[in-house]
């Protein structure tokens, strides 16, 4: 299981942007893990006396999750993402939750990669989608 501080390693995030807090891979699939504090920057007015978890934010935090899989790839490149597909959001996230993401590759064309992935929080899916990612140089 790579810590947040491996994860820094392969990934240009840093706090607060930073949102996974342990990741590993199951065969061909990634598990990463992030607990909602509470003191995110992105609750702070999503919404006042009932925090919720923003669903692009929710999508970073599984395009951050999806990062363990392309570990071979990420060696002096970015990922970005390049689109986002059939994204549903099934359940709000709350401040205390911890949200759990499963992912796993289903296809690349070059320096492109195609994921399917799912937020969990209690086995109960929050979101899911059709995520794709392109490697770039850094620079």
């Amino acid at each position: 299981m790579m810590t947040r501080e491996e994860i820094k390693q392969y990934l240009p995030h840093r706090e607060p942007m930073l949102l996974v807090d342990d990741m590993t891979m199951e065969g061909d699939m990634a598990i990463a893990h992030y607990h909602v504090r509470g003191d995110e920057f992105f609750l702070q007015g999503h919404f006042p006396g009932n925090p919720i978890v923003p669903g692009v934010i929710l999508c970073e935090i599984m395009g951050q999750s999806s990062a363990v899989l392309l570990l071979d790839e990420l060696q002096n490149r970015l990922t970005l993402y390049s689109g986002l597909n059939e994204v549903r959001f099934r359940q709000p996230v709350h401040p205390g939750d911890t949200i759990t993401v499963k992912a796993r590759i289903t296809a690349r064309k070059g320096l492109i990669f195609f994921v399917d992935a799912t937020a969990y929080v209690d086995d109960k899916v929050a979101c899911k989608g059709k995520l794709s990612f392109v490697l770039v140089d850094k620079q």
